[in-house]
């Protein structure tokens, strides 16, 4: 039987979200669940990739702000008439939750973040009070939703508190890669792909993949770089692959007056991670929170040993084993000291990263991960009428 799924998200930027959505695509072809993408802002992104996995790309973009969108998705929902309509992240969950509704549609809803804390508040341009009317539209409207995804259980057991949602409304499943598409951790492969970067053979490399924003904590990292690069001991490089954001231009200024313009270098969006990851000598994620950290489970896939914040999710997604070296979030010196001990003993951080290929082949293999998710839509249809 074909399950036909409308998708509404907010954008096909390359981010976490939206590569799982991508992965998915074929798999859940594969087990009859077919997925029509919905974007609502038209940026540059995956859409030439989710195409070419199989999904139709659509846009909503358009005037008339959030009413506008809710009018012309609910106006789509009508003409396709999909069996569900699935929506993730912020803006496509309050449109997606309306339009669904009105179209007499059953909606689910991805929870991907831990959303609505007090660090929120110091981003740029997040006020209290927008943080508090958002927080408002998002538990209001998760009463329109019939059944909601987690991609952890932490991101789980925080969102159902504070959008009020009964937990035995939501289901965990977390977000999968596709391990032919990443390809293996090879001699040939790191050498190709070091050269590619200009880094000489004995370069320790540290990789950061993430977008400049102040959950991030890039700014964290690049104070742990100078500490480790003024011991003296090493020469490394930092790399920092990701899109620009609220945090670029002060991640700028911070490299620029830390006298490490020569040795960090801002990538950019890329679509060659896996590459990158294959190069380094060590991945890096400062996180100040998460929800489910799909870049550690990429650095488990490439067996690149890893540096990360001790935080619930990035726990979760390690695994009982704990196959990397984690500090405090936002100290820049026990992070130095973590990646010092990591680059001077590469022996044991390769026994860290083997376990860690393990428990991606383990837990986090698409394929795994997609029949879950078509598991979630049968039942979700065979929910009994509204939440």
């Amino acid at each position: 039987m074909t399950l036909s799924v409308l998708y509404a998200i907010d954008s096909l930027d390359p981010g976490g979200a939206e590569r799982s959505l991508v992965a998915l695509v074929p798999h859940l072809a594969a087990r009859g669940v077919l997925l029509t993408v919905v974007v609502l802002e038209d940026r540059p992104g995956l859409h030439a990739e989710a195409r070419a996995a199989g999904a139709e790309v659509l846009s909503v973009a358009g005037s008339g702000g959030r009413a506008g969108r809710v009018r012309r998705l609910r106006d789509l929902m009508v003409t396709r008439r999909p069996k569900l309509v699935h929506t993730t992240l912020f803006e496509a969950d309050i449109c997606g939750r309306v339009a669904a509704t009105l179209a007499r549609v059953p909606v689910v809803c991805s929870l991907v973040n831990v959303n609505y804390t007090p660090q929120q508040q110091v981003r740029d341009g997040v006020r209290r009070s927008r943080l508090v009317a958002a927080r408002t539209a998002d538990a209001a409207t998760a009463q329109l939703v019939r059944r909601f995804h987690a991609n952890a259980a932490h991101v789980a057991d925080v969102m159902t508190e504070r959008l009020h949602i009964r937990g035995d409304r939501v289901e965990v499943i977390p977000r999968g890669r596709d391990r032919n598409v990443l390809g293996d951790r090879t001699v040939v492969r790191r050498a190709a792909a070091r050269a590619a970067l200009g880094a000489l053979p004995d370069t320790p490399l540290v990789l950061a993949v993430a977008r400049h924003e102040h959950q991030k904590g890039l700014d964290v990292l690049v104070d742990a770089f100078a500490r480790l690069v003024a011991r003296g001991q090493l020469a490394p490089r930092l790399l920092v692959a990701g899109r620009t954001g609220t945090a670029t231009a002060a991640l700028e200024r911070r490299v620029a007056d830390s006298s490490l313009a020569d040795r960090v270098t801002l990538l950019g969006p890329r679509d060659d991670v896996a590459d990158l990851l294959s190069a380094a000598d060590v991945f890096v994620l400062p996180s100040r929170w998460e929800g489910f950290p799909g870049a550690v489970v990429e650095a488990m896939a490439l067996e690149a040993p890893i540096v990360a914040s001790d935080l619930p999710g990035v726990r979760e997604a390690l695994g009982p084993r704990l196959p990397a070296v984690l500090v405090p979030p936002e100290s820049a010196m026990a992070l130095a000291s973590a990646l010092d001990t990591v680059l001077d003993d590469p022996r044991s951080a390769a026994n860290r990263a083997a376990e860690g290929r393990s428990r991606f082949l383990s837990h986090f293999t698409i394929e795994e991960v997609a029949a879950q998710m078509a598991g979630f839509y049968e039942r979700a249809l065979t929910s009994a009428g509204r939440p």
